[in-house]
This record gives C-alpha cells, structure tokens and sequence, in this order.
C-alpha cells in the first residue's frame, strides 16, 4: 500500500470515529418521564448540516418513556463538520414538548453539558 493510500484510510477512518457527546440535566421535578425521538439532530449553523443521533443512554426511544431519576442522560451524535463553530440540538417531532438547545458553541473535545 503507497503512503498516500495508507493516509487517506487514516483520514477516513478518523472522519468515521468521531463522535459529538451531549450530556443532557432536566429542571423539572423527579416524577417526569422523557424519551428521545430518532429525529433528534445536531444542526450545524452556516452549513444547515445534520449530524445523526447514534444512541442514547439512560433515556428510552420513542414511543418508550424512562422516568426522571435525576441523573439526566447522554445523547451520542455524529461527529460535527470541522468548521462547525455553533449548532443547535433539535428533536424534530409531530408534536410540542421536543428537546431544544440554541447556540451551542463548539469545544476542542466535542462533549457538551445542556440543561432543559
């Protein structure tokens, strides 16, 4: 294998193992139940790209409910473009109530805090 070869598989699979983490904290009371929606994306400002939901823990997928045992959940997405500087976490669903974060600023390590 030549060394432009040998780099550019590198590179793909670098592109293909990054992950953005967003760590997710509820402000309502402990008796509330969520679940996550697989329509739920990372939407990159100035590009409109979406990033993907892989998997959750610690919250079921819709129609499933998990309650709220005040340890919040963790939402693992695709990994963001790397001239992303901002996105917003939408839940896109046929009804009111999805989860919303505006303005994220990106970081060096891709893992974000959020409170709803």
């Amino acid at each position: 294998m030549s060394q432009t070869a040998e780099l550019t598989e590198v590179k793909t699979l670098e592109s293909e193992e990054r992950q953005t983490i967003v760590h997710c904290t509820s402000n309502s009371d402990d008796s509330a139940a969520y679940r996550i929606w697989p329509s739920t994306y990372l939407i990159e400002h100035g590009s409109d790209r979406r990033a993907k939901l892989l998997t959750a823990y610690n919250i079921s997928f819709a129609p499933q409910w998990t309650l709220n045992d005040g340890r919040g959940f963790t939402l693992i997405f695709e990994g963001l473009s790397k001239k992303c500087k901002s996105f917003d976490l939408m839940e896109i669903i046929p009804q009111a109530g999805g989860f919303e974060q505006f303005n994220i600023p990106r970081n060096n390590t891709d893992v974000y805090q959020v409170s709803f």
